[in-house]
């Protein structure tokens, strides 16, 4: 339970409405990349006969942890979705399903919405963080080594983007990286059916 005064589109007089502590849900952030890891080493040792001394494949590890946190994040995006747009009126195009995206999605996962917005009109789409939540207390003794031990905390927002989208009829790729912290860009491209 929340301590904070919920904010739209929360709605109290929900009775089965249910709040999640902040600090909680940033910790469970936080440890969601090593249990990721350490659940994806033992699948490939189990999987290359049991054989826990021997060194795991780094590349099929942090493969098999970006499926693990991209999948976690896709769910979680679908079920945002189904839950907080039920109240609203039917999305025209994808541009305002993006803003959804942006304002009120962004809003319940990182309490903030995203920085900035930028599109081509042409299916490609770019949200920039520029405090992004996981980021805020990483730090590192070298800026490259920060950069590439934060990569594995932006697949689960990648995930959630991407469920999310799906969730409203759009099928996407979402990428995502970072050149300082605590700013995360996601690129996100439309994926059209060919015909």
């Amino acid at each position: 339970m929340s301590f904070e005064t919920p904010l739209p589109p929360y709605n109290a007089s929900d009775p089965h409405a249910t709040f999640l502590n902040s600090s909680c849900f940033d910790l469970l952030l936080i440890e969601m990349v090593p249990l990721a890891y350490n659940m994806a080493g033992e699948a490939v040792a189990t999987r290359d006969g049991g054989n826990r001394n021997q060194p795991v494949d780094e590349e099929m590890q942090r493969e098999a942890v970006f499926q693990r946190l991209d999948g976690l994040g896709y769910r979680v995006g679908q079920g945002l979705v189904e839950r907080f747009s039920r109240d609203r009126p039917r999305f025209t195009d994808a541009l305002d399903m993006i803003k959804f995206l942006c304002k009120d999605i962004w809003t319940l996962v990182f309490r903030k919405q995203i920085d900035n917005l930028k599109t081509n009109h042409r299916g490609v789409y770019v949200l920039t963080d520029n405090t992004f939540r996981p980021f805020a207390r990483m730090s590192m003794s070298s800026p490259t080594e920060a950069l590439v031990r934060a990569q594995p905390f932006l697949w689960f927002p990648c995930g959630v983007i991407r469920g999310a989208l799906a969730s409203m009829g759009i099928n996407a790729t979402v990428q995502a990286e970072t050149a300082e912290l605590p700013i995360a860009t996601f690129q996100i491209k439309s994926i059209t059916a060919k015909s």
